[in-house]
């Protein structure tokens, strides 16, 4: 049976607000409970009452993050481009380029959360796990609407090329090969997708 969501409120927005920021900029394991309501200008107890524990929060962080990452960018990118499934795959490695070659990029909070996390049993990292799930997905259904002749495959070179793009920025932030990541994503496409009849191979 599924939990209902907590109601909310303004302090507990307002904790998971600045949950959310500090994890992201400094590790979860590195920020306490202490802090984040100390930040949000709350209590210890009142970050108690809205989540029963650190995993809690972590899990619900995660949570808000994965359904904004879909309904907020996933569905809005594609969204640009109807009825054209490899437009929408090119658009959501050029958006991802765009994303992750920003400043201050510190990679992506779902793959930062399973490295913290390599507990199979911990929430976080089911989110994160769940996330990963979804994007390989929702990569092979857009594959096969493009006709790709290995949807599978393609979904799987796609999901190494955006992990890759995830990674490499927190690395080599001043000479980023995340740039890259929209004409490697065109030639994986070019290369599993055969031309409709009619079309140029180029």
């Amino acid at each position: 049976m599924t939990s209902k969501p907590a109601p909310s409120s303004p302090a507990r927005e307002r904790l998971m607000a600045t949950a959310e920021r500090l994890f992201y900029d400094r590790g979860i394991r590195a920020v306490g409970v202490e802090e984040v309501a100390a930040e949000a200008a709350t209590t210890k107890m009142s970050l108690y009452r809205h989540f029963p524990s650190k995993d809690a929060l972590v899990a619900e962080v995660l949570r808000a993050r994965d359904a904004r990452y879909w309904t907020g960018w996933w569905d809005a990118t594609v969204a640009k481009h109807p009825g054209d499934p490899r437009r929408q795959l090119e658009a959501l490695f050029e958006e991802i380029g765009a994303r992750t070659t920003r400043p201050g990029y510190r990679g992506c909070p779902f793959t930062n959360a399973a490295v913290e996390f390599p507990e199979p049993g911990h929430p976080g990292r089911a989110v994160a796990a769940a996330n990963k799930r979804e994007l390989r997905r929702r990569l092979a259904a857009l594959a096969k609407a493009a006709r790709a002749r290995d949807p599978g495959l393609l979904a799987d070179q796609l999901v190494l090329l955006a992990e890759g793009a995830y990674a490499i920025g927190q690395t080599l932030p001043d000479d980023n090969p995340a740039r890259t990541i929209a004409s490697a994503a065109r030639a994986l496409l070019a290369a599993a997708i055969s031309p409709q009849r009619g079309q140029s191979k180029l």
